[in-house]
């Protein structure tokens, strides 16, 4: 996907500290400064436009949320849809999620979202990949004992690729489904791209897999 450059992104991020958070890496074991309660912390691990993040936050008011986005161009429009939302229990990270544990200590998270995320198909860019085992080690460091991802894609390559390497890390599979949206499962919002590639018919994969720590 090719990125529109936005150049006024940046200042419109540094205008709104309260929505997009400055300076995480001071929060670090201590989000709930932040939220201003003890709430549970989900996060969504490259939150696009913000719309699955925003609508889970609306929907369950006493978890507390944080979408993280790397790209200035592309968090602009979640810092819209918050602003918009005004909702107590979500904030904004522009940040890379490499360096999560620069953010975030032990305990700090108690799920991870990982929603469609690029699925970098060639072998020599394995590493990647959000569900890679480096990645996988990274999120076990900021989760509480037995926490939890869970991931959706429309890549069926991407998606059999995390479930070895889910398993290979050791992860209890808890769900699965090869085509979600035919699934009985009940309250799911859709991300922008989920809405997209539904629309076109494409099959929606899901899984739910928790730490055994």
């Amino acid at each position: 996907m090719r990125l529109r450059n936005k150049p006024w992104a940046k200042d419109k991020i540094e205008q709104h500290p309260q929505y997009i958070v400055a300076n995480p890496e001071m929060y670090k074991g201590k989000w709930h400064e932040v939220f201003g309660n003890k709430q549970p912390l989900h996060i969504e691990v490259g939150t696009g436009k913000g719309q699955f993040v925003t609508e889970m936050a609306r929907a369950n008011p006493g978890i507390n949320y944080m979408g993280i986005e790397l790209y200035d161009s592309v968090i602009v429009a979640a810092l819209d849809r918050l602003i918009e939302a005004d909702l107590p229990n979500l904030r904004l990270l522009n940040v890379n999620a490499a360096d999560l544990e620069k953010y975030f200590a032990k305990n700090d998270v108690d799920r991870v979202y990982l929603n469609f995320s690029d699925p970098w198909p060639k072998i020599r860019h394995e590493k990647r990949r959000l569900t890679y085992k480096d990645f996988l080690k990274l999120y076990e460091d900021i989760l509480v004992d037995q926490g939890e991802i869970h991931f959706k894609t429309d890549n069926q390559g991407l998606f059999e690729y995390s479930l070895m390497s889910f398993s290979d890390y050791g992860l209890l599979l808890k769900y699965v489904s090869l085509d979600f949206h035919k699934s009985d499962y009940q309250g799911n919002i859709m991300t922008e791209y989920e809405e997209k590639f539904s629309e076109k018919g494409n099959r929606i994969y899901r899984c739910e897999v928790k730490y055994q720590n």
